[in-house]
């Protein structure tokens, strides 16, 4: 899966024509806190039961997401892999073999 030529030119367009290029230029800590909140935006609406804005606050956390990986070099192919791979297992084995066990 690849960006759109269009997501492509936003983030490489100058931080004052670009949404996209002004949140990478401001770093990654931005770029992650925007993820956060609009991730937390998202949690509310889907309690509240609001399907509309569920559907608009998914929209801006896949954006942000998006946004991060890019300020952080991390190439969604490279995502769509782990998930990929992920799919030879069950959740619940994949889950008990993490480090962290969470």
């Amino acid at each position: 899966m690849k960006l759109s030529t269009s997501a492509r030119r936003c983030a490489a367009a100058s931080p004052d024509d670009s949404y996209t290029a002004k949140l990478i230029a401001r770093g990654i800590e931005k770029c992650a806190q925007k993820l956060g909140e609009e991730a937390t935006e998202a949690v509310i609406a889907a309690v509240s039961r609001d399907k509309p804005e569920l559907t608009k606050e998914a929209a801006d956390v896949l954006y942000h997401l998006l946004v991060l990986l890019r300020a952080s070099g991390v190439a969604l192919d490279d995502v769509m892999a782990e998930l990929d791979a992920r799919t030879a297992q069950s959740g619940l084995a994949e889950k008990a073999g993490r480090k962290d066990n969470t």
